[in-house]
């Protein structure tokens, strides 16, 4: 958590475009994937209170895939990614490292990496009427 001074002001904008992508080769693998990377921009956007004033966008270019799939692929790996960094209990977290009880925030903090967000993810699908699980892939298809 360290320092939580986050200026996105600039002379020509309040908001910030922050553009991800996962570059493997040259000319192909840059679909976005859930992975530490993506995580961590997802919560210090989260952490920082900032997630209305940032813009992200997403590489789908991959020459060996379908490219709705690809589309599909990256787009609910940032949402995935931000409903993780939205489940946080930052507060909690913060209050801790001011209290200087970093035993307590690392132990809270090694417990939220086992915590069930796919029941989360799965009844967000379910709410918006989009496929669960693998399902999706057979819409793509």
């Amino acid at each position: 958590m360290g320092t939580r001074v986050y200026q996105l002001k600039s002379i020509f904008s309040d908001e910030l475009l922050f553009y991800i992508s996962r570059a493997v080769k040259w000319d192909s693998d840059h679909v976005v994937i859930l992975n530490d990377e993506v995580k961590s921009v997802a919560e210090e956007i989260v952490r920082a209170g900032v997630l209305d004033r940032v813009n992200i966008a997403l590489d789908f270019f991959d020459a060996s895939l379908n490219r709705v799939g690809a589309y599909v692929i990256g787009t609910r790996s940032t949402v995935k990614s931000f409903l993780i960094a939205l489940l946080e209990p930052t507060e909690k977290l913060r209050e801790f490292e001011e209290a200087g009880n970093n035993f307590a925030r690392l132990a809270l903090l090694e417990e939220l990496k086992t915590m069930p967000f796919g029941a989360v993810w799965d009844y967000y699908c379910l709410k918006n009427g989009v496929p669960i699980g693998e399902k999706w892939m057979e819409e793509v298809r």
